[in-house]
């Protein structure tokens, strides 16, 4: 039933939206047509491919070694941000992951940006290696990556070529010219049948090989802003590292506590303690990857939660 009346409404709104146009298409159809190649002319500059600008490689310490392709992108679908004190926004892919025989195990991942932030770091001369830590970061944010704090720039990536690219992001492909024509010339009436008639056998078969952009989602993550095209991921949890040390100043314990308002009980979290660093993850709700500021020894490790804070406080021995 609600996707019923759903439907009912925006198609409502729809029908209301060519009312008030169908006086300039019955009057003025010049203007009409005009009105309608315009917005065509919009919307194809909006929905132009992303194009590879640049392309960086570093090496995955865990979950599984192997290397890392960070294709940066220059895509107009990404919103520029507001101003200079904004948050950065960008779209990230899907993450490709294979395993070459000449290469071994390595994945690729797509960062776009609006193409105005890297254009005018070109014309000011700026340093791009921050475009390529919070891309960077964004990885290890996103996919629960531990990666290496050096990374190269390759002339580019496997499974870079533009079609990998638009699949991975998740790109629609615009209707051929002969059938942007034919749209400019429909009334709004027929428009209007078009949208509201379910789709026939055909064109679901012919729509079936198209790449599908799927709803943005947007994260702020500080100076990041996240538009996903492909999934929205789990967030990361407030968190506390610390050093606890003894009397004469020797480390002794880390400490870390972590805030989880949305989880009820301890079963809920799974947490893994390395030697290097601990990994918490509650499926589909939070993931936090910390690499510890001192060696452990990851058989003293002891976690409690705290039901009525919803917090969990881990405590582990120094090395």
């Amino acid at each position: 039933m609600s996707t019923s009346g759903g439907r009912e409404d925006v198609l409502r709104q729809v029908s209301q939206f060519w009312s008030m146009l169908d006086d300039l298409s019955e009057n003025e159809p010049a203007a009409y047509r005009k009105f309608i190649e315009e917005q065509m002319r919009r919307g194809a500059e909006f929905n132009a491919p992303p194009e590879l600008h640049s392309c960086l490689r570093t090496q995955i310490l865990k979950p599984k070694p192997g290397f890392l392709y960070i294709n940066i992108c220059s895509w107009k679908r990404v919103p520029a941000p507001q101003d200079v004190s904004s948050s950065l926004p960008l779209c990230g892919g899907k993450l490709e992951a294979c395993d070459a025989e000449d290469q071994g195990w390595y994945a690729v991942l797509d960062v776009a940006l609006n193409p105005a932030v890297l254009q005018k770091r070109k014309e000011e001369e700026a340093d791009i290696g921050n475009i390529y830590m919070l891309a960077l970061r964004f990885a290890r944010q996103q996919h629960g990556m531990l990666l290496s704090q050096e990374y190269s720039i390759v002339s580019c990536s496997p499974k870079g070529s533009p079609d990998d690219l638009r699949c991975r992001l998740g790109f629609q492909k615009l209707p051929s010219t002969s059938e942007q024509l034919e749209i400019a010339s429909q009334t709004p009436a027929s428009l209007l049948r078009q949208i509201s008639s379910p789709p026939s056998q055909t064109r679901e078969a012919d729509s079936a090989g198209q790449i599908i952009c799927k709803p943005a989602e947007h994260v702020k993550m500080d100076l990041i802003q996240v538009i996903s095209s492909t999934f929205q991921g789990p967030q990361e949890p407030e968190y506390l590292l610390e050093v606890k040390t003894d009397a004469a100043g020797a480390p002794r314990s880390v400490e870390l506590t972590v805030e989880l308002p949305k989880v009820r009980f301890m079963s809920e979290c799974q947490l893994r303690v390395s030697k290097e660093d601990v990994l918490l993850q509650v499926e589909d709700v939070y993931h936090l990857l910390l690499e510890f500021p001192k060696t452990v020894n990851e058989d003293t490790a002891s976690a409690v939660f705290n039901k009525r804070k919803r917090r969990l406080a881990l405590t582990v021995d120094v090395l």
